[in-house]
């Protein structure tokens, strides 16, 4: 039997009517059956709707958002179809379900389950236009609800994937239709055991591309980007930038962990143990080679910059001179679980911890309530988290020029600062 592939297209390869009719060149001489296509929600979408859920929660007037939101899609349809289309009425639909979840009260307590039903409406709508108009331009293909492939916890906006399950639905219901048509289904969303819509963390639909070839033994994935393949540096961020033709398993790991934005840091483990090759390629060249991460390449020593923005700077001190001991760092990382707080670098002292994470809403109020007791507590947020990897015959002093450095650590590979634009340097 033919292996599957996965293909993975994000938000920039669909953020308009020009780019789907481009997507559809792209599948056009590769489309065939036992192909998925996992597709994200369209351009800033995501972030549209993540406005939409803060202005519910604050009770301020959201409907003129939702309305532009709404008509930014209506007018790529309108681009892409007739206008007695049926792909009209189901936008129409999509949009009224949509709706109906943002007249729910949203509040701190409930707001990452709000979150994951609200969200997953991007995907839902992209993939129904895509779906649509592929079809329309006689590339047939079955649109597959992800929610009935992907089982997972309860923890809404950072799921946890149930492997076993997951594994079951995928060939059980994606096999059969495998064999007779290439299927697009959403990335990013699954659903819990009661049937609640949940989300897989931010950027999640690269993971969903690696789950669906895990779970179905699949020859590759390509997920397809805005830039030639990996780069060792954010273009936007770093002027002069190389490309990897190869990378390890264990090097694109390292890269996304740290917080390259190429790949969604879950998704290189479930390839790496089934040894299924992750292509990252270049939809604005599609026929270029881009990079190919797999278990046979060679040891890259092109250093890696990586900036992480938005962050916070937390220390955590002893208020009885004791010193840090392993109970201090237990009940401090217990916290942050509970909160699904990710540490993005770690420092100790004799007498304190200082931890980094991502600014995530409401989280860092409730970390400070539930460990001020039995801690004297500082943070500053609104910072940078600069990593270097293979930082070895690299001057990291340009990269700290106008920038207060509030925390530095080095190991054999890896260089990280937290720092600060000398202008924003007012400490909170």
């Amino acid at each position: 039997m033919t292996k599957t592939i996965i293909f993975k297209f994000g938000g920039a390869s669909i953020k308009d009517a020009d780019s789907i009719k481009n997507l559809t060149e792209i599948l056009r001489n590769r489309l065939r059956n036992r192909i998925v296509l996992v597709v994200s929600a369209m351009g800033k979408t995501t972030n549209t709707l993540e406005n939409l859920i803060r202005l519910r929660m604050k009770n301020l007037e959201y409907s003129k958002e939702c309305t532009i939101l709404k008509n930014f899609h209506l007018e790529i349809c309108q681009q892409l179809f007739p206008k007695d289309h049926p792909v009209f009425p189901r936008i129409d639909n999509l949009f009224s379900q949509l709706q109906n979840q943002l007249q729910t009260s949203i509040t701190p307590s409930n707001y990452d389950e709000s979150y994951d039903r609200i969200v997953s409406f991007g995907e839902l709508i992209s993939t129904r236009i895509i779906a649509e108009y592929l079809c329309s331009q006689d590339l047939v293909v079955v649109w597959q609800d992800a929610r009935e492939l992907i089982q997972t916890s309860s923890d809404f906006r950072f799921a946890k994937v149930d492997w076993e399950k997951t594994r079951k639905q995928s060939k059980r219901i994606l096999n059969p239709i495998l064999d007779q048509f290439p299927v697009i289904t959403q990335g990013f969303i699954g659903r819990e055991a009661k049937c609640q819509t949940t989300t897989l963390g931010r950027e999640g639909s690269d993971f969903s591309a690696a789950i669906l070839a895990s779970s179905l033994d699949a020859a590759s994935v390509t997920i397809w980007k805005d830039v030639p393949g990996v780069l060792n540096a954010d273009p936007k961020i770093f002027p002069e930038t190389q490309k990897f033709d190869e990378l390890g398993y264990k090097e694109a790991a390292e890269m996304t962990y740290f917080g390259a934005s190429v790949i969604h840091p879950k998704t290189i483990k479930p390839l790496a143990n089934k040894g299924i090759p992750l292509f990252v390629k270049s939809f604005l060249n599609p026929d270029a080679g881009g990079t190919k991460i797999h278990g046979q390449a060679s040891n890259q020593e092109v250093p890696a910059f990586i900036l992480k923005k938005d962050q916070i700077l937390i220390t955590f001190k002893v208020t009885d001179f004791t010193f840090i001991d392993e109970g201090h760092i237990h009940q401090i990382y217990d916290r942050l679980k509970a909160l699904k707080l990710r540490v993005n670098m770690l420092q100790l002292s004799a007498i304190s911890v200082s931890v980094v994470i991502d600014d995530e809403l409401f989280k860092l109020e409730r970390l400070l309530n539930q460990l001020k007791n039995d801690f004297e507590i500082r943070f500053n947020s609104g910072l940078e988290l600069l990593t270097i990897l293979n930082y070895k015959k690299i001057d990291s002093e340009p990269l700290l020029e106008g920038y207060d450095l509030l925390l530095e650590q080095t190991t054999r590979n890896t260089f990280q600062a937290v720092r600060r634009k000398i202008e924003d340097q007012e400490k909170v």
